[in-house]
This record gives structure tokens, C-alpha cells and sequence, in this order.
């Protein structure tokens, strides 16, 4: 993983050295949280449900793909979701951005982007993530928000809380940063509703989900009639997320003979990263696929994936959302 310290998934000895920096930042994130929860620092109400999808996991956790699986759901039992999110970087504008399938993903974020795509929801970004969610309850586009991302953005009072964790990483060495990759302590964990192992149980929890793939899709201009590599080819696997191994084992399992490429997640990508001596099919994620559609280049393609919660999350999840009806039902009295 080019961009995470290995130290962070093991019980090293530079990781015992930081623990007392991990200490003090954690002891610091535990007490703006209780400073929140007794009102100390203003949490906001937006007039509609929230539902957070979050993590405690530096980086990516697969948190994406169930925020569309939710807000897929969503719209299936007569809610019309919305979702905010802060953009990798955050959005430099100072006021929220309505994003369109079409935008600049550099400007705006790819994971925004791709959602906007796959849902045609309404998606707003901001630092604020408050500000973002009053941006669409207030012109009436969703009677819920969805926030991707933003487990530790207290200022957005929520009602359901979900922690998504990549079950091949679980929680690393369980430390806080700088000794390990946490934002906060597990004890966080307590104050969710709900925990996830994205590919696998994490921690005993019992709920988890999927990824599970679509048909290639091919990028470019490539014509009508182009062929998408089958399996037992070998392809080049390009993949600039948090954890892209996840991503080459996944074209392993339907029979590719991949080639790993990966790159620091949320990279940026040029016309170059893709030009390679060996002339090899490339097959990367949708979430790199919104940065490269306009690149005009021959056997480049991308493969979707769905979230696929397993029968026991699935209700789990449903439990959950049904807990927000009363909220619906007081709104439009």
C-alpha cells in the first residue's frame, strides 16, 4: 500500500515509541466528542433524518459503495436521499457545490462525482458538511442526507450512525495516529449503530458486505464494437484507492492475470500514468474511472462494483432505516 505506513498494522517498535503521541491525540478527539455530547460545542439539526457512514480506519474502507447501496435502498421505500460529502481535500469553495455526474472529480472529488452517477441523487460538498446538508434540505431536494464520510464532523447531528472497517485490514494495530492509523479509539465503536467488515466480519460484529462486480466498461473512445479482456488474460490493474490490493485480488478471483499497478488514493491521473512498454489491457476502479473518461486510449476499461450485504445485514440495515419513519412522518405533519 504506497500510501500507509506498514507499522500501522503491526505491533512494531516504532509503533510502541508513538504511543504516547497516540495517547494525547487520542485523549484529545475523546474529549471534543464529550464536549459535543454535553452540548459544550453545538451539534446541528438539518429538519430531516442523517444517516453518517463513516470510519475509524485512516483512508479508504470501502464506505462508497454502501452509501450508494443505501441510498439505492432509500429511494426503493419512498425517501428521496440526498448525500453530502467533503471531497478528498475538501472543496476549496467557501460556500457548498450541487455536483453533477459530469464534473471535474479533480475540483470536486471523485468518490462526489461518482456517486452523483450511480445514484442521480443530489450531492452536495463542503468543509461544512452542515452547511452542505442545509444547501439540499433547503431547496427541498431529499427529505434525508446521507453524509459520506464525516463519522467524526460532530457539528452534523445525526440520528444513525454506521462504521465501515476493510475486513483484510480490520483496525490495524488498534493504535491512534501517529502510532497507528485510527482517527479515534475503538471505544468509539460503543456510539455506532451499526459495524461493518467490508468483505469479511471485523471484530466479532457479524455484519458485512460485498463488493460484488459488474461487466467491464470501456473508457475512451473505443468503438462499439471493442472486446473487453476475458478471462485468463493478463491485464494491468490500476487501482489509486486506499487499499488497492483489495481491488487486484477481486480481478484474481475472476481469472485475470493481473499486473498490479497501484497508485496513492485519490490520484490524480495523467495521460502518462497509463502509457507502459508492455502493451497490456487495463482494467481500473470506477472511483479512478470518473478521472480518466476523457483520455482517448485503446483497451482501457473499468469494472463496477455493487455493495452486496449479506441476509443478516441486510435486515440489520432495513431496522435501521425503518427507526427514521417516525422522523419522516413528524416532518410532514
Amino acid at each position: 500500500m504506497p500510501d500507509l505506513p506498514q507499522f500501522w498494522l503491526e505491533q512494531g517498535w516504532l509503533a510502541r515509541v508513538l504511543r504516547p503521541l497516540a495517547a494525547c491525540f487520542s485523549g484529545a478527539v475523546q474529549v471534543r466528542a464529550f464536549a459535543y455530547r454535553r452540548g459544550w460545542l453545538r451539534s446541528y439539526r438539518v429538519g430531516v433524518p442523517v444517516i453518517v457512514v463513516g470510519n475509524l480506519f485512516v483512508g479508504g474502507s470501502g464506505k462508497t459503495p454502501l452509501v450508494i447501496w443505501l441510498a439505492e435502498r432509500l429511494r426503493a421505500s419512498g425517501w428521496r436521499p440526498g448525500i453530502v460529502s467533503r471531497g478528498y481535500g475538501g472543496y476549496p469553495g467557501g460556500k457548498p457545490r450541487l455536483v453533477e455526474a459530469g464534473d471535474d472529480p479533480v475540483y470536486l472529488g471523485d468518490e462526489p462525482v461518482l456517486i452523483a452517477a450511480r445514484t442521480g441523487a443530489p450531492v452536495a460538498v463542503a468543509a461544512d458538511r452542515v452547511a452542505a446538508a442545509e444547501c439540499l434540505v433547503r431547496d427541498g431536494r431529499c427529505d434525508l442526507v446521507i453524509s459520506d464520510d464525516g463519522l467524526q464532523h460532530y457539528r452534523l447531528k445525526r440520528d444513525v450512525e454506521i462504521a465501515v472497517f476493510d475486513a483484510a485490514r480490520g483496525a490495524g494495530n488498534a493504535y491512534c495516529f501517529p502510532a497507528g492509523p485510527l482517527r479515534e479509539p475503538l471505544s468509539r465503536l460503543r456510539r455506532v449503530d451499526l459495524v461493518l467488515g467490508n468483505g469479511g466480519v471485523v471484530d466479532g460484529a457479524g455484519y458485512s458486505f460485498h463488493l460484488v462486480p459488474d461487466r467491464l466498461v470501456a473508457l475512451g473512445c473505443a468503438p462499439p464494437s471493442a472486446v473487453p479482456p476475458v478471462a485468463g488474460s493478463r491485464i494491468r490493474a490500476v487501482a489509486g484507492i486506499g487499499h488497492p490490493e483489495r481491488f487486484f485480488r477481486l480481478l484474481q478471483t475472476l481469472g485475470y492475470r493481473v499486473v498490479p499497478q497501484p497508485f496513492p488514493d485519490h490520484h490524480v491521473f495523467r495521460p502518462k500514468d497509463l502509457q507502459y512498454a508492455e502493451p497490456l489491457p487495463i482494467i481500473m476502479t470506477e472511483k479512478d474511472a470518473v478521472k480518466c473518461r476523457r483520455m482517448a486510449m485503446d483497451d482501457l476499461w473499468y469494472l463496477p462494483v455493487a455493495a452486496q450485504p449479506d441476509n443478516r445485514t441486510q435486515r440489520a440495515l432495513d431496522s435501521l432505516l425503518l427507526r427514521l419513519s417516525p422522523r419522516r412522518a413528524d416532518k410532514r405533519t
